[in-house]
């Protein structure tokens, strides 16, 4: 497995301007090839997204699809690149979950 980690910053608030949009952006972020998780956390200073694929290509295409939909849905909101951590996962575990909690 490859995760790739974006990183939004100086944009208070910005999570919730993404989680506004959620529909929009599963539906996009699910034509990743080999996409296993997508996750989107709130920060105080804008949000990160880490997303899980089968491997290096799959993550890699996540960055070119976040971007290209970035541009053309919310240009005047995200108008930093974010910065972008990528590798393969070493150490994984999981516990069933039910959802978002908050």
């Amino acid at each position: 497995m490859y995760a790739s980690v974006r990183r939004y910053t100086a944009n208070p608030g910005v999570a919730d301007k993404f989680a506004a949009r959620r529909t929009d952006i599963e539906k996009v972020i699910k034509t990743t090839p080999g996409l296993i998780a997508y996750y989107m956390l709130k920060t105080t200073d804008g949000a990160v997204t880490v997303t899980v694929c089968d491997n290096q290509t799959g993550a890699e295409a996540s960055n070119r699809i976040a971007a290209d939909w970035i541009k053309q849905n919310m240009p005047t909101i995200v108008t930093k690149p974010p910065e972008i951590y990528a590798g393969d996962i070493v150490i994984t575990t999981t516990t069933q979950t039910t959802g978002p909690r908050g």
